[in-house]
């Protein structure tokens, strides 16, 4: 197999077409078969309920080239299942596992040469959605849904390797109170889009939300959860008060090296903002980053500053980011079912 003569190591997290994308229509109650396609274009209804009303859910997921060769993706079972239960909450039917997994290794299997080679800093992204493509002026679901699973070669989501971040608490609300914050609709992104645009110009790279119903709590960035480490090592990671927080994979599966692999003693809780000077490491889990340090959260002129510092991530979320990736990557063995290869 010949890769794609692409500078891997110069890749960013941006959209890149490959040579095909997956494609499934929803239509008088039932999905059709997959289609492969090499045409990157979305056809709809200028009234598509998408358009109209935001009726779409995603996921993220990635597949790695391993030191021996093969190709791989991380837990893809469980993305499947989140979004299953993103897409019963908007009124979507869902695409069921088989054929998530069906799509998922013939995307992935018909764009080999697109995978970066191990060693290279760079790994193939793959973004599954549905969107409801049929036309609505009502306010009412779509009766017809778009399927689609695509793929690119991306470097990593933020740029100049792995470095502590500064974040700022937010004045905004990510999600309503017992609303859509527990999936993965679109819709919870673009919310968080101006809150993100106002701590950038600010200097900012990410937001810490708080709960929306009382503001004391943690609860998530725009696009990954928090993991805190205490000053005697435990791995904690906020509860929400009213189902707001994504369950990340990134995060589920963190805990589960934490507690097993590693056998650190890890807590999900509600964790008060006065709570957070206390720990010794903070960082941000998602597909994206996997981790991503944070050395400093600014609470309206007010530093918390980690002792783990602004030069590098601190030892034990080293520790589990090593481990993690290492189980990705296939040097290291992980839980039994957690590599899924593409034949």
């Amino acid at each position: 197999m010949t890769k794609k003569n692409i500078d891997w190591g110069s890749l960013g997290f941006v959209y890149q077409p490959t040579d095909y994308s997956v494609s499934a229509m929803y239509k008088d109650g039932k999905w059709s078969d997959l289609e492969l396609t090499a045409d990157h274009t979305c056809h709809m209804s200028e009234c598509a309920c998408v358009l109209q009303y935001a009726q779409t859910v995603f996921e993220g997921l990635k597949a790695y080239t391993t030191p021996d060769g093969r190709t791989v993706t991380f837990r893809p079972d469980l993305n499947a299942q989140r979004m299953i239960d993103s897409a019963e909450r908007l009124g979507i039917p869902p695409v069921p596992e088989e054929m998530f997994m069906e799509a998922l290794d013939l995307l992935v299997a018909n764009n080999l040469d697109w995978v970066p080679p191990y060693g290279s800093g760079a790994t193939m992204y793959v973004r599954p959605f549905i969107y409801g493509s049929g036309p609505m002026i009502s306010v009412a679901p779509a009766e017809e849904f778009e399927f689609r699973m695509i793929c690119m070669p991306v470097g990593p989501y933020f740029k100049g390797g792995i470095k502590p971040l500064v974040l700022k608490i937010s004045d905004f609300d990510r999600a309503a109170p017992h609303g859509t914050g527990d999936i993965k609709a679109g819709l919870n992104y673009a919310m968080s889009f101006h809150a993100h645009e106002v701590a950038h110009n600010e200097g900012f790279a990410e937001n810490m939300f708080l709960d929306a119903g009382t503001r004391t709590c943690v609860e998530e960035t725009g696009g990954a959860n928090f993991l805190f480490v205490t000053k005697d090592g435990k791995i904690v990671t906020p509860k929400s008060k009213s189902n707001s927080i994504l369950p990340s994979i990134t995060r589920r599966s963190l805990m589960v090296v934490a507690k097993d692999l590693l056998g650190m003693d890890i807590e999900q809780r509600e964790v008060p903002i006065a709570e957070v000077p206390e720990f010794a490491e903070c960082g941000l889990c998602g597909t994206a980053a996997v981790i991503a340090p944070v050395g400093k959260i600014n609470d309206h002129g007010k530093e918390i500053c980690f002792p783990s510092g602004m030069d590098e991530m601190g030892p034990v979320l080293k520790k589990l980011y090593d481990t993690l990736t290492g189980i990705q990557m296939g040097t290291i063995e992980g839980p039994e079912g957690w590599i899924h290869e593409i034949k």
